[in-house]
């Protein structure tokens, strides 16, 4: 019984690499890698329509001294989170303007995850 388990899980695994080696992987030079799906940001053909929603709702800009990059973190403090619209991506991140650029943040760590281009 334990052989058929470990099996399972070795095929498991070969099945599952294809499907990671897909995702798109950024991340900063000698930093750690971040990985998202496509289907997890904003897709490109939606960018144009999601800076225009940005726009309208006057999301304010926050400044920070450092460079904007995918992987990079944000403040602890002074940033506000906004829900992405499901009209736009379903999706569990949120996002801001940072430095004049749209970005989409892991919540929990506040670690850039796309630049919304």
């Amino acid at each position: 019984m334990r052989n058929r388990l470990f099996a399972l899980a070795a095929i498991a695994r070969a099945v599952a690499a294809p499907i990671a080696a897909q995702a798109q992987t950024t991340g900063p030079a000698g930093g750690s890698t971040v990985v998202i799906g496509e289907h997890e940001g904003i897709a490109a053909d939606q960018r144009p329509a999601f800076r225009e929603y940005i726009a309208r709702e006057r999301v304010p800009n926050y400044t920070i001294p450092d460079r904007v990059t995918v992987g990079g973190v944000l403040p602890e403090a002074g940033v506000t989170y906004y829900d992405v619209p499901q009209s736009f991506a379903m999706t569990p991140y949120r996002y801001t303007v940072v430095n004049g650029q749209t970005v989409l943040v892991e919540p929990r760590s506040r670690r850039i995850v796309q630049v919304v281009d």
